[in-house]
Formats: C-alpha cells, sequence, structure tokens
C-alpha cells in the first residue's frame, strides 16, 4: 500500500502575499518642458527627517529579528555561531522557516533532544523547504525502500545524513545497486542498515565489492558476505581492508574460506582485540577458529586458554 505524507502546516504567510496580484503604476505624462517650482525648504527637511526615521526603524527591526533566530537557535540548543558559518542563507531567512522545519522534523516522531542533534549536525537543514527537500526523502524511503512508518524516524536518528542527500542522485542510484548486490525480499534494506543509502556508487560502493573480488572471492561470495555483514560497505578500504587482510593472509596464514565463512572479522579492532589474540595464541602453541577467537569475551578467552592448557598438560603425563 503507498503512503504519501501529509503535508501537517500551512506555508508562512509572506509566501502567500507574495503570489497576490500587484497593480501597475501609470507612468507620468511628460508634456511639458517646464521646470517644477523649487520645494519650500521647510518640506525638504522634513521629508528628509521622515527617510531618516523610516531606515532606522527597518534596521531596528531587522536586528531584532536576527536576535530572534539567534535565541531561538540557543533554546533549540544548535550552535548559532557553528550554524551561521556553515548556512550563511541564515542571516535572512525568516524565523518561521526554522520553525517549519523543525515542526516537519517533528511530526515524523523525533523528539526535541533528536531534532537538536540532526540540525546542529547539518545546519543547512534550517533554510530548506520541507516540501521541496524533506518530505520527498521521506516519502522515499517510506515508498520506494519499504520502511514502515514506525521505522522511519530511527533510519534518521542512526542517518541524519539522508535528510540532506539528493533522492535522484545520491539515494536512488544507491538503493539500485543494493538490490542488484542482494539487498531484497528478507534481506531488504532496514532501518538497521539505511545508512548504506548515502554511500556513492562510483567512489565507494562499487570499489568495496571490487577489493574483495580481488581477494580471489566469487561475486556471489562477496553478495553473500555482505548482506551477512552489511557493515562491510561501510568500512575503509585502505584503513580497515587492506592492513587487516594482509595481517591475516601474512601473519595468520588464514585462508580466504575462513573469511568467506566469518566476513565479521574485518568488523573487530585489528590493534586492540585481532593481534592480541593471535599473538596470544602463537606464544602457547595454539590455535582457534577465526570466529571462536574474536566473538568470545576477555574472560571467555581466557578461560579457553587456560582450559587449552590443562588439556596440553594432561596429554603429557
Amino acid at each position: 500500500m503507498i503512503i504519501r505524507l501529509q503535508l501537517l502546516f500551512q506555508p508562512p504567510a509572506a509566501i502567500l502575499s507574495s503570489s497576490c496580484p500587484t497593480t501597475a503604476v501609470p507612468k507620468p505624462c511628460l508634456k511639458s518642458r517646464r521646470r517644477a517650482p523649487p520645494l519650500p525648504t521647510h518640506f525638504t527637511l522634513q521629508n528628509s527627517l521622515i527617510s531618516h526615521q523610516t531606515a532606522a526603524t527597518t534596521t531596528t527591526d531587522s536586528g531584532l529579528k536576527f536576535r530572534e533566530k539567534i535565541s531561538y537557535l540557543q533554546s533549540l540548543g544548535v550552535n548559532p555561531t557553528k550554524a551561521l558559518q556553515k548556512n550563511p542563507n541564515l542571516r535572512i531567512a525568516p524565523l518561521s522557516l526554522l520553525l517549519s522545519v523543525e515542526h516537519c522534523l517533528s511530526s515524523m516522531g523525533l523528539d526535541r533532544s533528536a531534532v537538536r542533534r540532526i540540525l546542529d549536525m547539518h545546519p543547512q537543514l534550517l533554510t530548506a523547504d520541507p516540501y521541496a527537500d524533506i518530505y520527498p526523502i521521506l516519502d522515499f524511503l517510506l515508498n520506494e525502500v519499504g520502511i514502515p512508518y514506525p521505522d522511519v524516524k530511527k533510519s534518521i536518528v542512526r542517518c541524519p545524513r539522508l535528510l540532506v542527500c539528493s533522492v535522484d542522485d545520491q539515494l536512488k542510484p544507491a538503493l539500485e545497486f543494493l538490490k542488484k548486490l542482494g539487498f531484497v525480499g528478507p534481506k531488504k534494506i532496514t532501518c538497521q542498515n539505511t545508512v548504506l543509502l548515502v554511500s556513492n556508487v562510483d567512489y565507494t560502493l562499487a570499489p568495496k565489492i571490487d577489493f574483495l573480488m580481488g581477494l580471489g572471492f566469487e561475486y556471489d561470495d562477496v553478495s553473500n558476505m555482505v548482506l551477512r555483514s552489511p557493515g562491510l560497505l561501510t568500512f575503509s578500504i585502505e584503513n580497515n581492508f587492506k592492513p587487516k587482510t594482509e595481517y591475516f593472509q601474512e601473519q595468520m596464514n588464514g585462508r580466504l574460506e575462513e573469511l568467506r565463512r566469518f566476513p565479521q572479522y574485518f568488523s573487530f579492532s585489528l590493534e586492540g582485540k585481532i593481534k592480541p589474540r593471535h599473538q596470544t595464541l602463537v606464544k602457547h602453541g595454539f590455535s582457534m577458529r577465526l570466529s571462536e577467537m574474536l566473538r568470545i569475551s576477555d574472560g571467555e578467552f581466557n578461560a579457553r586458554l587456560i582450559e587449552m592448557q590443562l588439556q596440553l598438560v594432561e596429554r603429557n603425563l
């Protein structure tokens, strides 16, 4: 069933008034070339004084409106200095636009603390047009990705960057790529992994698939590995895949079959867990399956180590 978002608030009055027709002012007839008599001195001075007062009032009103926006950002918990640096349009945007953005996000079930975090991370959203920029993304998540309505806010909280991505240029191409990779049916994209949608196909997703295939895996193997561990598509090739693959092959003498069965290997810290545990096992002359070595807690790992030492002693008696 197709779900369509309701537009829950009316456009600011300023926008409506701008659409009202204006009456054309007729040009004066220039039949006579006679010079108009000079205005009285008192009229010129009075007119000048009125113009000066009007300009001063306009400047005062502008400053007051700007301070109101600053006060609003502070009440929301958004850093005004950071927001203005990243989004200069805030200086001229009406407060009503900022309020409409907060209302739009709140209408999706986001509490004010979540709204604060999102707008502080992405201040460009503060001057976004909810109808043109935000609702199309929510509609895409609901109807094209198939995220259930209650889970849409979870997707946004986990990955606020979704709200600043182009549907046509970024989100749709990523979704199509992931579907071809196997993210369909029971394995379809959920609120747990919508973060994959913000990854560029040509510069992020495809190169990671190519790297894994370059290790010797078939495409179907890589597809199954990624479906079992979607986080693989979020890891850096240079900072994750390469150093962990080198250690696995050169120091652990590991076989590709082990990585195919346990792709979660890449999600563990090389310096914090993989190296220390492997080196401990080597030191004592023991070995464990990759999944067994990494999945268990530190306490259980030490207990297993003691158990293997006792078994070795018993065999030598």
